[in-house]
């Protein structure tokens, strides 16, 4: 036999006990370092990421269970979104409404003496087109000229209105006005 193995079985019981429980102890060290502790660090690593995909379970759950409210709010968003966008053309709209605002004061009787669109300024997500105007008729036809203008689906201010000349004739008063219709038109990615 080994003769270190001789030597310890020679020792006192009690002194072998000792060794017997040092060396016990260090594989039982050893394996609560090397095994016990990356292992009980790693499951406690995994409940804490349970706990998570558990809490955005329970967020996804809760978002399914409410899916159809959501959808209906985006249904109803999308409805406003097209109103809106029907009171802001796009650019390509804009030269119809210029001429629809200009047979609209024809078509009240006013006299388009002057029609000049100026260049339009970006204000965030839309932009503003002014077109100046010179009318010539009677103060009713210009209320009835308003009165259209604002009667449209699109968005118009007429502003800066000047009246000048008054001239009659024939009974009736006719006068000039010079004012801005401004129209607005929506900017994309604005």
């Amino acid at each position: 036999m080994n003769p270190r193995v001789e030597k310890i079985l020679k020792l006192p019981v009690y002194q072998r006990v000792i060794i017997l429980c040092v060396f016990l102890l260090l594989i039982v060290g050893g394996f609560v370092y090397l095994v016990y502790m990356p292992k009980l660090d790693e499951y406690r690593g995994l409940q804490d990421r349970n706990r998570s995909l558990a809490t955005k379970l329970e967020e996804d759950r809760r978002i399914a269970r409410n899916l159809p409210k959501f959808k209906a709010e985006y249904e109803k968003m999308q409805g406003q979104l097209e109103a809106a966008l029907t009171q802001l053309p796009n650019k390509k709209e804009i030269p119809t409404l210029l001429t629809n605002i200009a047979s609209l004061a024809k078509e009240n009787g006013l006299d388009v003496l002057s029609f000049r669109p100026a260049g339009e300024s970006v204000k965030g997500f839309y932009a503003e087109v002014p077109v100046s105007l010179r009318l010539m008729g009677s103060f009713h036809e210009l209320v009835l000229f308003f009165q259209d203008v604002g009667d449209l689906s699109r968005i118009v201010n007429v502003n800066n209105v000047t009246i000048s000349q008054p001239k009659t004739s024939g009974g009736e008063t006719t006068i000039q006005v010079n004012c801005t219709a401004t129209t607005f038109r929506f900017v994309e990615g604005g």
